[in-house]
């Protein structure tokens, strides 16, 4: 039965059409290797018995010829995506007790596509953080550990539960959510696939908001295969969310056909950081050789406005983030912290239900928004935010497809850069402006460094073009030909 939580997405699919198990024992094999990773802290809820009731409807519904594409795939989901009757916390403990009265779009696609949910995934507070450490529930633990060395690592963040239950097997799939790198950034860290699709590719209803111009939904997966099955079911217009593009969506799993000939690839030099290993830089020049021999062309290009993305980031975010958590107060849902009067209890309640993190950026985005720094900061971070979007628009129409490191370093350890919060910012500096020009990207491991752990390369295609994006990932994959696993799993 262990050998069932190894299959990959498509695989399972496969296996469960030939009749060679069933559902119900692809969710039993998962619930028993959630039962020994517990010490991965990747799951804040767990929901057995529901999995195990979508199990069966899914088997029933195979059995009467009525099978979806994700009929009977075990799968984990982030603990920011709003899921009916099951405790939802954000990671937050001002969320405390909320099981919300509705489906958020993405995982009632997924649950009418077949799906099985395992659990709720654990992440960084209301998905600000990079490791994973922000979580009110506890940090989650990454499955890989550096070569003769036990320290605990972090698996990324804010999708960390999301990336580390898939690499450690205990969920075949996982949903995940990626405002400047969440998905990508995790996914390379614990050696797993994870794409971020274009800005508006999937519904944002019912996901609790961070940053809403930048929020995207996405899956993580250990293939690109299975990213582009998920993806699949994911996407789709929803009138309810008014970013939501009405767009047909592909059968991304036929863009895999495995030929780039003639496709352009572009390698922009200003990814070429101050910092970045040895290492990320040679896996880098690695990836280009690999499409290269495989038929593609390699073009350098230039992104000048790169350098500006981080500080741009980190003001539109948290001025977004602080408009979006004004909402929690202790007067409608979660955790209330009773007060003399009703400033009061607002003041307790997000004084105790906030984490550090989130308070930091509650307070710079307040700032930003100011009426005295309005124009100074935010208003011309949106002005660069404008001109980085003109530098892919002008870069896409001499390349197809864009080559860069997902991750400046593997991943590192709890108490590493613990009491520099700018240095933990830095570990989206490669991530950050594909959310800030709305695109799609993908993460794809390519390599282990030195001491054993995952890198991942990221590429990065022109908006609602996934297929060319899956394509060129799927050939990426097939060079880089990443089979490590880390020790126990």
């Amino acid at each position: 039965m262990s050998d069932l939580t190894h299959l990959t997405i498509a695989a399972a699919l496969d296996g469960l059409a030939a009749k060679k198990f069933s559902a119900r024992e692809l969710g039993e094999a998962h619930l028993g290797a959630m039962a020994k990773h517990k010490k991965l802290n990747a799951y804040i809820t767990e929901t057995p018995e529901t999995a195990l009731q979508q199990a069966d409807a899914s088997d029933k519904r195979r059995a009467a010829g009525k099978a979806g594409a994700l009929d009977g795939i075990p799968l984990g989901i982030k603990d920011l995506f709003c899921t009916e009757g099951v405790l939802t916390t954000a990671g937050s403990h001002i969320l405390d007790g909320f099981k919300p009265t509705y489906e958020s779009t993405v995982t009632r696609n997924l649950f009418n596509a077949g799906a099985v949910m395992l659990g709720k995934l654990n992440l960084d507070e209301f998905a600000m953080g990079s490791s994973n450490k922000t979580s009110y529930y506890g940090s989650v633990v990454n499955p890989w550990k550096r070569t003769g060395d036990n320290t605990d690592l972090v698996p990324g963040g804010s999708s960390g539960g999301s990336a580390a239950a898939v690499a450690a097997r205990i969920a075949m799939g996982a949903t995940g959510t990626d405002t400047g790198g969440s998905i990508r950034q995790p996914a390379a860290l614990t050696g797993t696939v994870g794409i971020k699709p274009t800005y508006g590719r999937c519904s944002r209803w019912g996901i609790v908001a961070f940053a809403s111009s930048l929020d995207q939904a996405g899956p993580i997966a250990r293939s690109v295969e299975d990213c582009a099955i998920m993806l699949g079911a994911m996407a789709g217009h929803d009138p309810k969310d008014s970013t939501s593009v009405e767009m047909a969506v592909p059968d991304f799993r036929r863009a895999l056909t495995g030929d780039i000939r003639g496709l352009r690839i572009g390698i922009p030099r200003e990814y070429r950081v101050n910092g970045m290993s040895a290492e990320i830089d040679a896996l880098w020049a690695q990836g280009a050789e690999w499409l290269k021999v495989q038929g593609a062309e390699l073009k350098e290009i230039s992104l000048p406005h790169t350098k500006y993305a981080l500080p741009t980031y980190y003001i539109i975010a948290p001025a977004e983030a602080s408009s979006n958590l004004a909402r929690y107060d202790g007067v409608r849902f979660g955790l209330r912290v009773p007060g003399n009067s009703l400033d009061e209890m607002y003041e307790l309640t997000r004084a105790a239900g906030f984490g550090k993190e989130v308070k930091r950026r509650i307070l710079i985005g307040t700032y930003v928004l100011s009426a005295g720094y309005y124009d100074a900061y935010y208003l011309q971070a949106q002005r660069v935010r404008a001109l980085i979007l003109k530098d892919f628009t002008e870069a896409f129409k001499d390349v197809d497809v864009i080559l860069t490191p997902s991750t400046p370093s593997a991943a590192f350890g709890f108490h590493e850069n613990e009491d520099d919060p700018v240095q933990m910012y830095l570990n989206d500096v490669f991530t950050v402006t594909v959310n800030l020009a709305g695109l799609p990207g993908i993460s794809v491991p390519a390599g282990l460094d030195a001491k054993g752990l995952p890198l991942g390369l990221q590429l990065i295609g022109r908006a609602f073009d996934e297929e060319t994006l899956l394509r060129t990932a799927g050939v990426l994959e097939r060079c880089a030909d990443f089979t490590a696993l880390p020790a126990g799993v």
